[in-house]
This record gives structure tokens, sequence and C-alpha cells, in this order.
């Protein structure tokens, strides 16, 4: 797994991160986009602003239960991660993300347009250079909260260039 060396460093080691990778198993697709990730998840109903959302980010699952992610920027990190691993190696081996998933769950892609691509770099970039302004900075110590920046811009950078 090409992303291994985010994941588990403030990227995908959260519980939003477990969240977000049995939703991706339940889906049981090979493919998945990002618009519907943003869609099932009520990220689309930010209009773009991750910083502190006042809407409730939640899916609900096959048994009808509300699986909730705590923290916008969360997700998008982990979303920037497994796009990056859909980059290098076409696909994401979600057992390599959650040992405790089913062993029977596909390889997945997710895929973005260009424009939703442009998104993931702006959130991106606007959390590496204020990461104090999103609500995750009030549950984290500020050399944490900056730690991770440090890894996003890493990400950012492997993902999108300069």
């Amino acid at each position: 797994m090409y992303i291994k060396k985010y994941w588990g460093n403030y990227i995908g080691g959260t519980d939003d991160s477990l969240t977000f990778v049995a939703y991706l198993a339940e889906k049981q697709k090979k493919e998945i986009s990002l618009n519907e990730i943003f869609s099932d998840f009520g990220l689309d109903k930010l209009q773009g602003d991750f910083r502190k959302p006042d809407v409730p980010l939640v899916f609900v699952d096959s048994q009808g239960w509300e699986k909730d992610i705590s923290f916008a920027i969360d997700l998008i990190t982990d979303i920037a991660a497994l796009l990056l691993e859909c980059k290098v190696n076409g696909y994401v081996n979600l057992l390599e993300l959650d040992e405790d998933i089913e062993a029977d769950v596909p390889d997945v892609c997710i895929t973005a347009t260009p424009e939703e691509h442009k998104q993931i770099d702006k959130v991106l970039t606007d959390f590496i250079a204020a990461p104090l302004e999103y609500d995750l900075s009030e549950m984290m110590p500020k050399e944490d909260i900056i730690e991770m920046t440090i890894v996003c811009k890493e990400l950012r950078k492997e993902l999108y260039g300069e």
C-alpha cells in the first residue's frame, strides 16, 4: 500500500477513518465517485466550507444505523490519501486499511472530476494555511495539529504537485 506512510499518521487513524472505510466496504463497489461520497455524508451541503460545519455528517448503513463523522477535515484528508492510493495503484485494498472488515470486499477505486480534485486541493491548502480555524483543532493539542499540517502538506504535494 503506497499510502502506508500517511495512513495512521494523523490520516487514517481516527474513528472517522474507520467509519469511512466501513462505508466504502459496505458499498461493495469497485468504483465510487467522490460526488457519491460527498452526497452520502452530506459534505455537499457544506458549500466548500469544511472548517466548522454545523450540518451533521452522517451516512445511513444498510441496517438503518446512522454513522457519523465528527470532523469534516478528517474525512477530507482520508479521501485525499485514498485518491493518492488510487492515483498510484489504481485502487485501494480496504483490508489493508482495516483488517477487521469482511474479507470479501472488493478493491475500490475512488474517482473524481478535475473540479472535485480542485476542491480537495483547495481544502487541503486552506487547512495547511489555517489549521487552528478548523474544529478539529479544539480536540487536539496545538503541536499535534501543526504536525498534521506537515503530513497534509506532503500528501497534498504528492497528490497535486507544488
